[in-house]
């Protein structure tokens, strides 16, 4: 019997994801030598002490899962992993990253998702959170004009937080499996080399937090409407990025409706992407999803969607409802 809080395990979405994802190195598929690695990663941890006496690992707070994250992200290399999630801890302090979520405040939301629109959107077929962005439209010298990059940074960080326990939180309980990662399509519609060289710093910055600080959290990419010259702008990119995460991304042109539609179900991809759904508000201002379309126990929940209830004047039940 499960634990209170545990989700069922769903035999055909397991199925599916293995199929769709690589679980090597993950609980549940982890060699001898990689089960010895995480014993000993714990115990190499355990010893460590930061400022203060500070801990740098909880096995109450800190899960496998998390853990497994930091090692394969750097090879089962135990050295390498415990530099990067000790470097990680004393960036989540001297932060407040625990606390962002409570203590950051964005009025300036309205404005920023109009000048960068970026969104999630219902799920994959193996219940990884989709995530959708226009690098195309992003209009920076308007963003930047209700904003700053620091803040925009701020904000990034917040989302990641959101994802990790509000998302996915729900996102694992509506599959009956762990997830820990997502599918990100990235619309390059409009988007010219020019345009590029003037975005591709927050690019740089936000892969940068990503691949530091949320390792492993990508599952997979599809960059779309590529433009023809995309192609010396991919040479730029893909050093900030690891081999890893290279693999996971597929450069597609305006003919990319079939390979998102092998990755999610069409009432769940909007249908400006090629599917069929159409949110009455949009499906790019729609946030639709396990976490808060009524179908996961507890959810939706307020202190997670504070900054578009209090400056988007967001109705928390609007999916509930219908």
């Amino acid at each position: 019997m499960s634990r209170p809080g545990t989700p069922q395990v769903n035999r055909s979405n397991a199925s599916l994801s293995n199929n769709m994802e690589n679980l090597n190195g993950r609980v549940g598929y982890l060699t001898p030598e990689q089960e010895a690695r995480l014993t000993e990663f714990k115990a190499t941890l355990l010893a460590e002490r930061g400022p203060g006496g500070r801990l740098y690992y909880f096995p109450e707070r800190h899960s496998d899962h998390q853990l497994l994250r930091f090692l394969r992200a750097r090879k089962f290399e135990l050295q390498p992993s415990k530099k990067m999630w000790m470097d990680c801890e004393n960036w989540r302090a001297e932060n407040g990253i625990d606390e962002i979520l409570e203590t950051f405040d964005f009025p300036e939301y309205l404005g920023a998702m109009k000048f960068y629109p970026r969104y999630y959107h219902k799920v994959d077929k193996i219940g990884r959170p989709v995530y959708y962005e226009s690098l195309g439209v992003l209009d920076l010298a308007k963003l930047m004009s209700v904003t700053t990059e620091e803040r925009m940074q701020r904000n990034h960080i917040h989302e990641y937080e959101r994802l990790v326990r509000y998302r996915m939180a729900a996102c694992i309980l509506k599959a009956g499996r762990h997830i820990e990662q997502s599918l990100v399509i990235l619309d390059l519609k409009g988007i010219y080399l020019s345009t590029f060289t003037s975005v591709y710093h927050i690019v740089k910055t936000v892969s940068a937090v990503a691949q530091d600080y949320y390792p492993e959290m990508l599952g997979k990419m599809f960059v779309i409407n590529a433009p023809m010259l995309f192609t010396g702008v991919w040479s730029l990119v893909k050093p900030m990025l690891d081999e890893a995460t290279v693999q996971k991304i597929n450069i597609l042109g305006a003919n990319y409706q079939d390979k998102l539609l092998e990755c999610i179900d069409a009432a769940n991809l909007p249908a400006d992407y090629g599917g069929t759904c159409r949110c009455a508000e949009g499906c790019d201002k729609s946030d639709i999803g396990p976490w808060n379309d009524g179908s996961v126990e507890g959810y939706p929940k307020e202190e997670f969607e504070r900054q578009a209830i209090k400056y988007g004047g967001l109705d928390l039940y609007r999916h509930v409802k219908k």
